[in-house]
Protein backbone atom coordinates (compact mmCIF):
# COMPACT_ATOMS: atom_id res chain seq x y z
CA UNK A 1 0.00 0.00 0.00
CA UNK A 2 1.11 3.55 -0.74
CA UNK A 3 -0.08 6.94 0.50
CA UNK A 4 -0.05 10.14 -1.53
CA UNK A 5 -1.00 13.73 -0.74
CA UNK A 6 -2.65 15.76 -3.51
CA UNK A 7 -2.45 19.55 -3.51
CA UNK A 8 -5.19 21.16 -5.60
CA UNK A 9 -7.41 24.18 -6.17
CA UNK A 10 -11.19 23.98 -5.85
CA UNK A 11 -12.64 26.36 -8.42
CA UNK A 12 -16.01 27.87 -9.36
CA UNK A 13 -17.70 24.75 -10.87
CA UNK A 14 -17.58 23.15 -7.39
CA UNK A 15 -18.23 26.31 -5.37
CA UNK A 16 -21.63 25.16 -4.11
CA UNK A 17 -20.73 21.51 -3.62
CA UNK A 18 -20.71 20.54 0.08
CA UNK A 19 -18.02 18.47 1.75
CA UNK A 20 -19.85 15.13 1.54
CA UNK A 21 -20.58 15.68 -2.13
CA UNK A 22 -17.00 16.82 -2.75
CA UNK A 23 -15.86 13.52 -1.23
CA UNK A 24 -18.03 11.72 -3.80
CA UNK A 25 -16.65 13.91 -6.59
CA UNK A 26 -13.15 12.78 -5.60
CA UNK A 27 -14.23 9.13 -5.50
CA UNK A 28 -15.62 9.37 -9.04
CA UNK A 29 -12.62 11.34 -10.26
CA UNK A 30 -10.15 8.76 -8.94
CA UNK A 31 -12.22 5.93 -10.41
CA UNK A 32 -12.36 7.57 -13.85
CA UNK A 33 -8.62 8.21 -13.70
CA UNK A 34 -8.07 4.48 -13.03
CA UNK A 35 -6.30 5.12 -9.75
CA UNK A 36 -5.91 1.84 -7.75
CA UNK A 37 -7.42 3.29 -4.57
CA UNK A 38 -7.28 1.13 -1.43
CA UNK A 39 -10.50 0.40 0.47
CA UNK A 40 -11.32 0.17 4.15
CA UNK A 41 -12.10 -3.19 5.77
CA UNK A 42 -15.53 -4.29 6.96
CA UNK A 43 -19.03 -4.90 5.60
CA UNK A 44 -19.16 -1.60 3.68
CA UNK A 45 -15.66 -0.90 2.29
CA UNK A 46 -15.05 2.74 1.43
CA UNK A 47 -12.24 4.33 -0.62
CA UNK A 48 -9.38 5.37 1.65
CA UNK A 49 -9.28 9.11 1.05
CA UNK A 50 -9.13 11.91 3.61
CA UNK A 51 -9.70 15.64 3.14
CA UNK A 52 -7.67 18.14 5.14
CA UNK A 53 -10.46 20.33 6.53
CA UNK A 54 -14.13 21.01 5.75
CA UNK A 55 -14.84 24.04 3.58
CA UNK A 56 -18.06 26.05 4.09
CA UNK A 57 -20.51 25.97 1.21
CA UNK A 58 -19.78 28.71 -1.32
CA UNK A 59 -16.08 28.98 -0.45
CA UNK A 60 -13.32 28.38 -3.00
CA UNK A 61 -9.92 27.00 -2.06
CA UNK A 62 -6.31 27.15 -3.21
CA UNK A 63 -3.56 24.76 -2.12
CA UNK A 64 -6.14 22.43 -0.64
CA UNK A 65 -5.05 18.93 0.42
CA UNK A 66 -6.39 15.40 0.27
CA UNK A 67 -4.68 12.12 1.16
CA UNK A 68 -5.25 8.99 -0.95
CA UNK A 69 -4.13 5.44 -0.14
CA UNK A 70 -3.35 3.14 -3.09
CA UNK A 71 -3.60 -0.64 -3.21
CA UNK A 72 -0.27 -1.03 -5.00
CA UNK A 73 3.45 -0.88 -4.28
CA UNK A 74 4.57 0.25 -7.72
CA UNK A 75 3.18 3.71 -8.40
CA UNK A 76 5.32 6.84 -8.35
CA UNK A 77 4.29 10.45 -7.86
CA UNK A 78 4.55 10.98 -11.62
CA UNK A 79 2.32 7.96 -12.33
CA UNK A 80 -0.38 9.36 -10.05
CA UNK A 81 -0.05 12.91 -11.38
CA UNK A 82 -0.19 11.83 -15.02
CA UNK A 83 -3.35 9.77 -14.47
CA UNK A 84 -5.06 12.70 -12.75
CA UNK A 85 -4.07 15.26 -15.36
CA UNK A 86 -5.09 12.98 -18.23
CA UNK A 87 -8.61 12.72 -16.73
CA UNK A 88 -9.86 16.24 -16.13
CA UNK A 89 -12.39 17.04 -13.38
CA UNK A 90 -14.19 20.40 -13.75
CA UNK A 91 -13.57 22.52 -10.67
CA UNK A 92 -10.41 20.69 -9.57
CA UNK A 93 -6.97 21.90 -10.64
CA UNK A 94 -4.21 19.49 -9.64
CA UNK A 95 -1.07 21.27 -8.43
CA UNK A 96 1.11 18.43 -7.13
CA UNK A 97 1.20 14.86 -5.85
CA UNK A 98 3.60 13.88 -3.06
CA UNK A 99 4.31 10.44 -1.61
CA UNK A 100 4.19 10.39 2.20
CA UNK A 101 4.91 7.65 4.77
CA UNK A 102 2.02 5.32 5.50
CA UNK A 103 2.37 5.93 9.24
CA UNK A 104 2.22 9.74 8.95
CA UNK A 105 -0.27 11.48 11.22
CA UNK A 106 -3.85 11.93 10.07
CA UNK A 107 -4.04 14.93 7.74
CA UNK A 108 -6.69 16.88 9.73
CA UNK A 109 -4.60 16.61 12.93
CA UNK A 110 -1.72 18.41 11.21
CA UNK A 111 -3.74 21.56 10.48
CA UNK A 112 -3.14 24.45 12.90
CA UNK A 113 -4.57 27.41 10.97
CA UNK A 114 -6.18 28.33 7.67
CA UNK A 115 -5.42 31.41 5.58
CA UNK A 116 -8.07 33.27 3.59
CA UNK A 117 -8.61 36.00 1.04
CA UNK A 118 -11.99 37.66 1.54
CA UNK A 119 -13.09 40.16 -1.09
CA UNK A 120 -15.98 42.32 0.08
CA UNK A 121 -18.19 43.13 -2.89
CA UNK A 122 -20.26 46.05 -1.52
CA UNK A 123 -18.91 49.62 -1.30
CA UNK A 124 -17.50 50.44 2.14
CA UNK A 125 -15.66 53.24 3.92
CA UNK A 126 -12.17 51.74 4.16
CA UNK A 127 -11.01 54.05 6.95
CA UNK A 128 -14.11 53.24 8.99
CA UNK A 129 -13.58 49.50 8.57
CA UNK A 130 -9.93 49.82 9.58
CA UNK A 131 -11.00 51.65 12.75
CA UNK A 132 -13.60 48.97 13.51
CA UNK A 133 -10.95 46.30 12.99
CA UNK A 134 -8.50 48.03 15.32
CA UNK A 135 -11.17 48.29 18.01
CA UNK A 136 -12.18 44.66 17.53
CA UNK A 137 -8.63 43.35 17.85
CA UNK A 138 -8.10 45.41 21.01
CA UNK A 139 -10.84 43.47 22.78
CA UNK A 140 -9.87 40.55 25.01
CA UNK A 141 -12.91 38.53 23.93
CA UNK A 142 -15.55 38.58 21.20
CA UNK A 143 -18.52 36.49 22.24
CA UNK A 144 -20.67 35.31 19.35
CA UNK A 145 -23.47 32.80 18.91
CA UNK A 146 -23.56 30.27 16.10
CA UNK A 147 -26.08 27.44 15.84
CA UNK A 148 -27.36 28.20 19.33
CA UNK A 149 -23.89 27.91 20.86
CA UNK A 150 -21.79 30.78 22.19
CA UNK A 151 -18.04 30.94 21.61
CA UNK A 152 -15.18 33.43 21.80
CA UNK A 153 -14.09 34.53 18.33
CA UNK A 154 -11.12 36.63 19.47
CA UNK A 155 -8.56 33.83 20.14
CA UNK A 156 -9.44 32.30 16.78
CA UNK A 157 -8.23 35.41 14.90
CA UNK A 158 -4.46 35.02 14.53
CA UNK A 159 -3.77 37.60 11.82
CA UNK A 160 -5.92 39.96 9.78
CA UNK A 161 -5.14 42.75 7.36
CA UNK A 162 -7.29 45.11 5.29
CA UNK A 163 -6.12 45.80 1.73
CA UNK A 164 -7.89 48.55 -0.27
CA UNK A 165 -8.60 47.37 -3.82
CA UNK A 166 -10.21 50.62 -4.99
CA UNK A 167 -11.72 53.73 -3.49
CA UNK A 168 -14.55 51.75 -1.85
CA UNK A 169 -13.69 48.05 -2.27
CA UNK A 170 -11.54 46.06 0.15
CA UNK A 171 -9.93 42.68 0.62
CA UNK A 172 -9.21 41.01 3.92
CA UNK A 173 -6.31 38.63 4.38
CA UNK A 174 -6.89 36.44 7.42
CA UNK A 175 -5.18 33.68 9.32
CA UNK A 176 -7.67 31.88 11.55
CA UNK A 177 -7.31 28.96 13.93
CA UNK A 178 -8.30 25.61 12.42
CA UNK A 179 -7.75 23.28 15.37
CA UNK A 180 -10.33 20.72 16.43
CA UNK A 181 -12.97 22.51 18.47
CA UNK A 182 -11.34 25.90 17.79
CA UNK A 183 -11.96 26.85 14.18
CA UNK A 184 -12.48 30.44 13.07
CA UNK A 185 -14.73 31.39 10.16
CA UNK A 186 -14.06 34.48 8.04
CA UNK A 187 -17.77 35.17 7.54
CA UNK A 188 -18.14 35.47 11.33
CA UNK A 189 -15.30 38.02 11.35
CA UNK A 190 -17.08 40.10 8.71
CA UNK A 191 -20.33 39.94 10.64
CA UNK A 192 -18.57 41.15 13.79
CA UNK A 193 -17.22 44.10 11.79
CA UNK A 194 -20.77 45.04 10.82
CA UNK A 195 -20.39 43.88 7.21
CA UNK A 196 -22.76 41.66 5.27
CA UNK A 197 -21.06 38.23 5.23
CA UNK A 198 -23.08 37.26 2.15
CA UNK A 199 -21.63 40.17 0.15
CA UNK A 200 -18.16 38.66 -0.03
CA UNK A 201 -16.10 36.16 -2.00
CA UNK A 202 -14.19 33.70 0.19
CA UNK A 203 -11.05 31.85 -0.86
CA UNK A 204 -9.16 29.63 1.54
CA UNK A 205 -5.59 30.02 0.31
CA UNK A 206 -3.74 27.43 2.38
CA UNK A 207 -2.90 25.90 5.73
CA UNK A 208 -0.40 26.43 8.52
CA UNK A 209 0.62 22.89 9.50
CA UNK A 210 2.62 21.16 12.19
CA UNK A 211 6.17 20.47 11.12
Amino acid sequence: MLRFRICYNKDTPLQYIGNLDLHKVWERYLRRARIPVAYTQGFHPQPKIQQAAPLPLGFLSQNDLIDVWLDTENWTEDDFLNHLKFTQQPGIEILSVTAIPLNSASLPTLILSSTYRVIHLDPVDTAEIQNHLKEMLARSSIIRTRRNKTYDLRPLIEKIEVIPLSSNCIEFQMQLSAREGATGRPDEVLAELGLDPYAARYIRTGFIMKE
